[in-house]
């Protein structure tokens, strides 16, 4: 079994930053210590005060992998993702055919295996008809029944009340749910179009997809969950009102969890005339009050976990009209960045960071032996070298559709090295090519 000592690092993990030495012995973490000598035959990096992280653990992306491989696959995003410093991540079921049975649910692990650079998990999608196969879903077998309660990319939706109720009654895992009301959707969009014709302006997007659209819809998971006491994560919140639906207790103590994307805490509504469909998504980006109130959620622990909704679409796709452009963005290669220049201007802190992106996914989803820096853990890690800018550029972009919201943004941090299950998987500005990834074992039941 190979050795790699980690020196001389900041580490950041259970909410502290301490010196230290980290070695690895095979897949797995052997010692965390203030010093540690370097073993006969092992390898060294000499980290000499960069940060040493857990990897980053995304709960929620969408790698369109089977069935629209041309906007990207479970092999190139997942090497964007460690690029970023993203180890492990959860692929949503709005693929094709979508996750809602078994055994599409086996057919997608069987073909993430020996394919992914970082570690993988599926989530189970919720329809109006499939509660038999949610009832014979096993703990383990899926990261988390995703509900979509508003019209979404795939067009999977539960919308029927009674349907609802058994998805909460039922669940023996945590329900994911998308948050949005589609009449409230329909009725915005038809006033929309009565203004502007089809020509209508991004800029609409978020008052067509709009705070009381989330607000409605996620009042009702809460409600549902509250009333059938069962495990609910909200993801992708992005309005100030919603706010109030959450405890500030630590995550140990709730059954109901909420998320924020790094989109929605970095771009606010004034971006939409320079990006455009670019940074158009569900739910929509919106006011600059909305950011700040998401930012000071997560400060206040309302917001638990921090993930991305990696969405990546054609450059063609995209550059089309209002209606017709999908939404989703490319977001894996630069999250962790943008959450570090947060930091960097005092919005968040760098122990906040690895506690919501690294810690709490663990935690929520019980993820066996990861997302943090433990002796006996999975070596996981992630060193990022705060004093090394880096320039985003078309070239150096590796998810499939080849762009990113982020060109030309220039981050005051960088990547240095990505190891997953012991192996370096991305240093110094490239892929290693070791496809280290395992399939993420599951362990939190209802």
């Amino acid at each position: 079994m190979s050795k790699l000592l980690l020196c001389n690092a900041r580490l950041v993990n259970d909410g502290k930053i301490r010196d230290a030495d980290v070695l690895i012995d095979g897949e797995r973490i052997a010692n965390v210590s203030a010093s540690i000598a370097a073993p006969s035959g092992a390898s060294v990096i000499d980290l000499a005060g960069k940060y040493l992280l857990p990897g980053m653990i995304d709960d929620q992306v969408h790698f369109r992998e089977p069935g629209m491989t041309h906007k990207g696959d479970l092999a190139t995003e997942s090497a964007a993702a460690v690029a970023g410093g993203i180890t492990s991540f959860m692929d949503m079921p709005n693929v094709s055919p979508q996750t809602t049975t078994r055994g599409a649910l086996r057919d997608k692990y069987s073909i993430a295996k020996n394919r992914c650079t970082a570690n993988y998990g599926f989530h189970f999608g919720a329809t109006n008809t499939n509660i038999e196969e949610i009832k014979a879903l096993q703990v383990g077998e899926a990261a988390g029944i995703k509900a979509f309660m508003g019209a979404s990319t795939g067009d999977m939706l539960i919308d029927d009340p009674a349907a609802l109720e058994r998805l909460f009654e039922h669940a023996p895992v945590i329900i994911l749910t998308h948050c949005e009301d589609s009449p409230t959707i329909w009725k915005n969009e038809a006033r929309a179009r009565e203004k502007f014709g089809e020509q209508v302006p991004i800029s609409e997007h978020p008052a067509i997809r709009s705070a009381e659209a989330c607000l409605l819809s996620s009042t009702l998971a809460v409600d549902l969950a509250s009333r059938h006491d069962a495990l609910l994560h909200i993801l992708h919140l992005t309005t100030a009102i919603e706010m109030g639906l959450f405890s500030n207790a630590h995550r140990s103590e709730k059954r109901i969890t909420a998320e924020v994307c790094v989109h929605h805490l970095w771009f606010d509504e004034s971006r939409y005339d320079q990006l455009g469909a670019k940074i158009k998504c569900n739910p929509a980006i919106k006011t600059a009050a909305d950011r700040e109130a998401l930012i000071a959620a997560l400060n206040e622990q309302r917001i638990d976990v921090i993930a991305t909704d990696h969405a990546p679409h054609t450059a063609s796709e995209k550059a089309t009209h209002y209606f017709k452009s999908p939404a989703g963005l490319p977001l894996v290669q630069h999250a962790l960045l943008t959450l570090f220049d947060l930091a960097t201007d005092g919005q968040i802190n760098v122990e906040l960071i690895v506690d919501r992106a690294c810690h709490a996914p663990a935690d929520i989803f019980g993820v066996a032996d990861r997302g943090y820096v433990r002796e006996g853990w999975y070596a996981d890690l992630v060193i990022v070298d705060p004093d090394s800018p880096y320039r985003v550029e078309q070239s150096n972009l590796l998810s499939k559709c080849q762009w990113s919201p982020f060109e030309g943004h220039e981050y005051s941090a960088c990547i240095d090295t990505t190891i997953v299950n012991g192996n370096v998987v991305y240093s110094d500005g490239s892929l290693t090519g070791n496809i280290a990834g395992q399939k993420l074992e599951f362990g939190r039941a209802r």
